[in-house]
């Protein structure tokens, strides 16, 4: 929620800049297109960890006991934020501040396209993530699958709405983070190989990168509604596992009542009969004298 918090942050901003003068400094302008790549790379990131997450939680249960826990959650949200944002210094680098024009979120120094670890670093993470997404995702839809096969009447995996919230998580990632990292590859190359930027293949590619961004942004509503989901499943689960924990122990109650009552039931009988054949034993007793 914070990573897509400062996202729509920069937004209005950057409308503001189109096709203007930037007037609000370069700090600010660097931090507000730091934001887009925090955001970017901090979905990608946080992604992989909860798609790592479910697959120990399901893969290997009884060591997620020791290795999951709300305190080592937010430390690894916490390290991946801090790497985020380390990782995001060099963008305070790409405007050349001597030009006399000031531009924000376009018009980078002519340094920044010869900066080739920059996209390296960019498509290695992605890539690496990308492929650990994509183990994780498809290794949890067949434990859950092997799970519905050997109990087809629980009622959680016979809906099939795990497999469907993690399909839709891995759908989501390589269509909105795959289209960014074939663009800015492409664009790195072509504003090497031609110096004039008002080339109409580098404008052409220009439009793609802006429009690759556009769809990554989707991302943060689309992780919304996956976690949304998320969450109702598992208010539901923990709604339900407490009703049957209530029943359990309803029924724990009413058996000790129960066994009482049939006690107390079975004495009565045998204090009956025992009186029963006294009375037969006097009785006989004083007919014989």
């Amino acid at each position: 929620m914070i990573n897509d918090s400062l996202l729509m942050f920069s937004l209005p901003f950057k409308i503001h800049a189109y096709e203007r003068q930037w007037t609000l400094g370069h700090p600010f302008c660097s931090w507000l297109e730091s934001l887009v790549y925090v955001n970017i790379y901090g979905s990608i990131m946080l992604s992989v960890c909860i798609a790592v997450d479910r697959y120990i939680g399901l893969q290997f249960p009884f060591a997620a006991r020791c290795l999951r826990s709300p305190r080592k959650a937010c430390l690894v949200c916490l390290v991946v934020w801090i790497g985020v944002f380390a990782s995001s210094v060099p963008i305070y680098t790409l405007h050349d501040r001597d030009n006399n024009k000031s531009h924000c979120f376009r018009e980078f120094s002519n340094g920044t396209w010869r900066k080739s670890g920059i996209v390296v670093a960019m498509e290695t993470v992605f890539c690496s993530s990308a492929v650990v997404m994509v183990f994780c995702s498809v290794r949890v839809m067949q434990i859950l699958r092997d799970m519905r096969e050997r109990n087809p009447g629980d009622p959680k995996l016979r809906n099939n709405k795990s497999v469907k919230i993690v399909l839709s998580n891995l759908v989501v990632f390589l269509i909105c983070f795959i289209p960014y990292h074939i663009a800015a590859p492409i664009y790195f190359k072509a504003k090497n190989d031609y110096k004039n930027s008002h080339d109409l293949y580098v404008r052409q590619l220009r439009y793609f990168i802006h429009i690759s961004l556009c769809i990554s942004s989707v991302n943060c509503l689309a992780d919304g509604a996956c976690y949304y989901f998320i969450l109702k499943e598992n208010l539901e689960s923990a709604q339900r596992e407490r009703r049957m924990a209530i029943r359990a122990r309803d029924t724990r109650i009413r058996e000790p009542k129960t066994r009482k009552k049939s006690g107390e039931s079975k004495l009565g009988d045998l204090c009956y009969s025992m009186s029963k054949n006294t009375e037969m034993e006097i009785c006989v007793d004083t007919g014989f004298t």
